[in-house]
């Protein structure tokens, strides 16, 4: 053929070919699927049935994901795969470039959700995607499916698509709840939520005292009752950013089962929210276990501290020891304001022997938080590093409380010590308390600017507001400029607050912190963790250590 438009059409062809051919690469290298789609496989796997002539549109070329049968000769771009299709492509890609022919006429798809599939017009479409169309006119027959498919499905996709069809169709769920998106990014998922459902409508026969209740109602009554009250906190408090790629419905399976091991471990109730953060851990998706960056926990609880109380879990260490009774003494204290649950720990190095009775303590445990009460108190004991069991149990609390029996000594010792430990590495704020129990009614807040002490402030902040507290903020400066800059910060947030603070600037000295404690009565300073790389400490010290030595208050240290 001489045709001029057709030689150039086989150029063309040459070039899509070669798209074609490093399309398959790059999809292999992230592995992704380059194939276009079955309609046949999507009809039987999602159940399509019926349909709805939609007349001749304009669809978008990116949205069309398959074919009907030549799925086989393009890639998903529609660019042609074999060189068999090189003469036929070329004649149409002619015909689209003659201005004096008659053009092309629309080609035949099916539309299922929001993408397309060809029944007549692989080839134009194929044209038209290697010259940059960005639409292409059709004649379009809609398929009906509840389903949503979007131009981005793969093919792994379809049979999580396919089962949730299945889940649709046997709870009728998209018409008791429109509009509502349970879909997940793991197959096999919709089992466990059709015997959560199953479980929830034996239950309900119990609780409303009937033997007659509909999988109907059981379907809504588990969405409104069980689903949403597990995963609004969550969507609230973002905790999907600890599961990238994943839904709220993947989330709400693996919490509720997380959640559910938990407390039957334990033996304490655990929010939802608290659940997820542990399985994130425990999945690794933190660098460091059980670490927070500085200003992290106070973002996680700016919803809790305008909307409901900053603690509504207290985490207290209970040996049942003297010292292990005035930590729950602070505890229940804290848990009074706050109505809030106490979630005590105990936890042995070895094995209990046979004349120890944990469950003697236990009662005596519930007994005392009753007496003050405190309804929702339960002890859970295990076994193994004090430290490492604090921190892990810490983060399904919002608090943790610990008497201080042994604070870290002076230098290189003082870096071995288990308290230490504890507070540098959770993720919760730490309240210590040095052989009394405190009011925490006059507050100090240690603030040199840094993110952990306004960690600390945010803390005093709520506590002047919910509980009445006052305020003095020290910083320890050497120059009085900077020191000045610094203060008008902490002056800037209890301004906003509305809250009015003694604020004390002093050059840095030994034991200036324990000066202002006893010339202002101070019953709890609040200062942000530690700081300085552990190295350091051995030649220079720690503000925290020194605090917690020498401190005869509470001392609340936030990360």
């Amino acid at each position: 053929m001489n045709d001029p438009n057709y030689n150039d059409a086989l150029q063309d062809f040459t070039e899509a070919r070669l798209k074609a051919s490093m399309q398959e690469i790059l999809a292999r290298l992230r592995g992704q699927s380059n194939e276009l789609l079955s309609y046949d496989e999507v009809a039987k796997k999602l159940r399509l049935s019926a349909r709805a002539e939609r007349g001749i549109q304009q669809i978008p070329l990116d949205s069309i994901v398959g074919s009907v049968g030549r799925y086989t000769d393009f890639t998903r771009s529609f660019m042609p795969k074999a060189n068999t299709s090189q003469e036929r492509w070329a004649r149409v890609k002619a015909a689209i470039d003659n201005p004096a022919g008659p053009g092309w006429p629309p080609i035949d798809v099916y539309k299922v959700g929001e993408v397309y599939f060809v029944l007549d017009g692989n080839h134009r479409v194929s044209v038209a995607r290697q010259e940059g169309f960005a639409t292409i006119e059709a004649h379009v027959i809609e398929i009906k499916t509840s389903v949503s498919l979007t131009a981005d499905v793969q093919p792994d996709d379809l049979i999580i698509k396919a089962e949730y069809a299945a889940f649709l169709e046997a709870t009728g769920f998209d018409n008791l709840r429109p509009g509502v998106d349970l879909s997940v990014s793991v197959p096999g998922q919709y089992e466990h939520l059709l015997e959560h459902i199953k479980v929830h409508q034996y239950f309900m026969g119990i609780d409303f005292k009937r033997d007659d209740v509909t999988y109907e109602e059981a379907v809504a009554h588990w969405y409104d009752a069980v689903y949403l009250p597990l995963t609004e906190p969550i969507r609230e408090r973002g905790v999907l950013r600890w599961f990238p790629g994943r839904t709220e419905t993947d989330l709400y399976i693996w919490v509720s089962e997380h959640r559910a091991v938990l407390e039957e471990e334990i033996g304490w109730k655990i929010r939802p929210e608290a659940a997820a953060e542990d399985l994130a851990i425990r999945l690794k998706r933190r660098t460091e276990r059980g670490s927070k960056k500085p200003g992290q926990w106070r973002e996680s609880k700016m919803f809790d501290r305008y909307t409901d109380r900053l603690f509504r879990d207290v985490l207290v260490a209970f040996s049942g020891s003297p010292s292990g009774w005035l930590a729950l003494e602070q505890a229940i204290l804290v848990a009074q304001k706050e109505n809030a649950r106490i979630q005590g720990l105990h936890v042995h190095t070895q094995k209990p022997t046979p004349h120890e009775h944990p469950e003697d303590l236990a009662d005596s445990f519930s007994r005392r938080c009753a007496q003050e009460g405190i309804q929702e108190a339960s002890l859970s004991t295990t076994q193994g590093d004090v430290p490492n069991a604090i921190v892990e149990r810490g983060l399904l609390n919002d608090l943790i409380v610990l008497n201080v029996s042994h604070p870290p000594e002076p230098g290189i010792p003082g870096l071995g010590s288990g308290l230490r430990a504890i507070i540098s590495r959770a993720a919760r704020p730490v309240l210590t308390i040095p052989g009394k129990t405190s009011p925490m009614d006059r507050i100090l807040v240690g603030y040199d600017g840094s993110q952990k002490s306004h960690e600390a402030l945010f803390v005093a902040t709520y506590l002047a507001e919910k509980w009445q507290s006052t305020i003095s903020v020290l910083t320890l400066e050497n120059n009085q400029k900077r020191g000045q800059k610094i203060q008008q910060q902490a002056r800037a947030y209890l301004d906003l607050h509305e809250i009015q603070a003694n604020y004390i600037l002093q050059k840095i000295t030994p034991g200036a912190f324990g000066e202002v404690i006893e010339a202002q009565g101070i019953n709890l300073v609040a200062v942000g963790s530690y700081g300085r790389p552990a190295w350091r400490e051995i030649f220079v010290g720690s503000t925290v250590s020194e605090l917690l030595r020498e401190a005869r208050c509470a001392v609340l240290i936030c990360r």
